[in-house]
């Protein structure tokens, strides 16, 4: 795929979306290119694949072209959902330091996350269960789960509450991005997002995933968000 097919399926020279430098972005586009010649043939639609791509650009990994795994709804719900301005509920903190101000404040987007606050603290304590549980409960009472996007790159349990609430207490976000990595929980938890139908999500399959791929499906979203209002 060349430079100028790359930048069609993400963002125009100069976008937001884009690298700030001209350096920057023929690296990045040559990165894309690469991969998109060594990746081989793939099952993923025209919508999917600059998402996946990213994925494998962050980890450096072409494993991740058959473990990502898409609702059918998911990439138009995560482009409506940022469009929209809705907010970024992350399990840690890392995710909201790796995401672009620049491309957040473009369409609005603010990125929450509470698993440090002592609130959440004293009830993981109390309840003896983890942070991340209280937390995504935390992001429940003040409303932020409902049409905001959830983004879980290393708390399984975070994933699995998010899950619980969808079942349960009939929360909907706009899109569910479940990639927690680890040995633990990690990849039951994302089996069981896939197994939901009620919301849109992404995931990783297995043991892979981490905060750093959850921020790149974000700004591939970012990108095709911003590409869909360009058009």
């Amino acid at each position: 795929m060349s430079s100028m097919n790359v930048r069609a399926s993400g963002a125009g020279a100069g976008a937001v979306t884009e690298q700030l430098t001209a350096a920057g972005r023929s690296i990045e586009h040559e990165s894309f290119a690469i991969i998109d010649r060594e990746a081989g043939p793939h099952d993923y639609p025209a919508d999917q694949w600059p998402l996946v791509r990213r994925l494998i650009h962050a980890a450096g990994d072409f494993d991740f072209n058959g473990l990502t795994a898409f609702h059918p709804a998911a990439v138009a719900a995560g482009i409506a959902a940022l469009g929209a301005g809705r907010p970024i509920v992350a399990d840690v903190e890392m995710i909201a330091v790796g995401l672009s101000r620049p491309r957040l404040a473009h369409f609005g987007v603010t990125v929450q996350h509470f698993i440090a606050d002592a609130d959440v603290i004293r009830q993981a304590q109390a309840e003896n269960s983890t942070r991340a549980v209280q937390a995504m409960r935390k992001a429940w009472r003040l409303g932020l789960l409902d049409g905001g996007l959830v983004a879980i790159g290393n708390a399984p349990t975070a994933l699995l509450e998010v899950i619980r609430l969808v079942r349960e207490e009939g929360v909907r976000p706009g899109l569910i991005i479940g990639m927690p990595v680890g040995f633990v929980a990690a990849a039951e938890s994302k089996e069981a997002l896939g197994q939901l139908t009620a919301v849109p999500w992404i995931l990783t399959r297995g043991r892979k995933g981490g905060s750093t791929l959850v921020v790149a499906a974000l700004h591939a979203l970012l990108a095709l968000a911003e590409a869909r209002d360009e058009g």
